[in-house]
């Protein structure tokens, strides 16, 4: 089922053009969102039912790398001059992953349940922004059928 999006990239790249300024004005920076679509696989619900038919955001991977964007918020903080985060720059990062690492800390070892409810709806409204795309262009009804073999 890759062959369908692959056939899509060109419209892939337009969208995420004009995605940018909703990544801009999310949470998330614009490498938090790439590594986010990492995670991400786009399918077709009803690809049989050209009424019905919609592309959805398969999200079922976003769990595992949701303790990363934190990591990359640091990274992009530190190259950026050294706020690194909010606890006093990069040496203030050392110290808060150094008591994280020996006293446990946060709200528990799972993902930020609020921080992946966004995540996935972000990515959601990104498969909507496509396939609105896709039909502007004419183009959806040959990539749900192609989606179909």
């Amino acid at each position: 089922m890759s062959d369908w999006t692959d056939a899509i990239v060109g419209e892939r790249m337009t969208v995420d053009r004009e995605f940018n300024e909703r990544i801009r004005n999310s949470r998330f920076s614009t490498q938090q969102w790439g590594l986010i679509m990492t995670a991400v696989e786009f399918e077709i619900e009803h690809a049989g039912d050209p009424e019905n038919a919609r592309i959805v955001a398969d999200t079922s991977k976003l769990p595992q790398i949701m303790p990363e964007l934190d990591d990359v918020s640091r990274q992009m903080g530190a190259m950026a001059g050294g706020e690194a985060d909010d606890s006093g720059g990069a040496l203030g990062g050392f110290v808060s992953d150094l008591k994280e690492t020996l006293f446990g800390g946060g709200g528990g070892s799972g993902p930020d349940e609020e921080e992946l409810r966004a995540a996935e709806q972000l990515t959601q409204e990104y498969a909507d922004e496509l396939q609105r795309h896709l039909e502007e262009k004419g183009r959806f009804d040959q990539v749900r059928l192609a989606y179909q073999e």
